[in-house]
């Protein structure tokens, strides 16, 4: 089961937290994509456990996407936890840092912003050790595997920023978070293809140009997408007041050229495939 524990964006005037998806599976919160602004409270609220987390996505590190991730860790510092913490991103581009990179910047004992949480680097103080995967451009490469979940990542269009779609095989299910992206690159339609569940950030309205269609798809595009990858449901997050200011006719926009199931985010649903 997927829970959105952030359906928003960068700007606090909705009430919504920013990015952030959690996958319950067999009745345990596994799987964590991005950790954006308010997915703490929501992680709580959610009754998600620090301990049964199996991999965490960074899908870029834009604020929005990755700002709650040390206080997260911060919180989980105080479970039980022993076990390495698998966690994977984007590499670095220009001014923009690599997962290493920010993980250095944030957690490193010499000089990490919270360096008083460098066990998470360094395992020291009976802290879990962070295990991170950077994902470099091309073909999509496997991240995490286990007896029973298996996660893909790919690079996706997302402007000068670099980003990571991901793709967690649990069973039979499938649910791919295309994270911010453009939806110009044709290879992310393999990537995502007969999900059970497709995540797509819908940002910007139809009409977009300029900064913010280099950034993201509109509502046409994103329906594009979902036709040519036939998902059995799509939800469309990442609402901002632009994007809501007109929901009907974007969703409208979408259900246009998609015809199976679309579901509109909101905080702390849970969405069935």
């Amino acid at each position: 089961m997927l829970q959105i524990l952030g359906s928003g964006g960068p700007i606090a005037d909705d009430g919504r937290a920013s990015s952030g998806y959690l996958l319950w599976i067999n009745g345990e919160s596994r799987v964590l994509i991005d950790a954006g602004g308010g997915t703490f409270l929501r992680f709580g609220e959610a009754g998600a456990s620090f301990d049964e987390l199996d991999f965490v996505g960074l899908s870029h590190l834009h604020t929005d996407h990755s700002a709650d991730f040390p206080a997260l860790l911060k919180s989980g510092s105080f479970s039980d936890r022993d076990r390495p913490l698998p966690i994977a991103g984007p590499n670095g581009d220009g001014v923009f840092p690599g997962l290493n990179d920010y993980l250095r910047a944030t957690l490193s004992a010499d000089e990490g912003a919270y360096a008083y949480l460098s066990g998470f680097l360094d395992g020291t103080g009976n802290t879990p050790l962070l295990t991170p995967r950077e994902v470099e451009r091309g073909d999509p490469a496997v991240v995490y595997t286990s007896e029973d979940l298996r996660v893909d990542a790919l690079h996706v269009p997302h402007g000068i920023v670099p980003a990571v779609a991901f793709r967690v095989t649990a069973g039979d299910q499938v649910f791919v978070f295309a994270s911010d992206q453009n939806g110009d690159d044709p290879a992310f339609i393999d990537f995502a293809a007969d999900a059970s569940i497709l995540v797509m950030h819908m940002v910007v309205p139809d009409g977009a140009s300029g900064i913010a269609r280099r950034l993201h798809a509109p509502p046409g595009v994103i329906g594009d997408v979902a036709a040519n990858a036939a998902p059995a449901k799509l939800v469309l997050s990442h609402l901002m007041a632009r994007s809501l200011r007109d929901l009907e006719q974007n969703v409208g926009l979408v259900r246009a050229r998609y015809q199976g199931e679309i579901v509109v985010a909101e905080d702390l649903a849970c969405i069935s495939p």
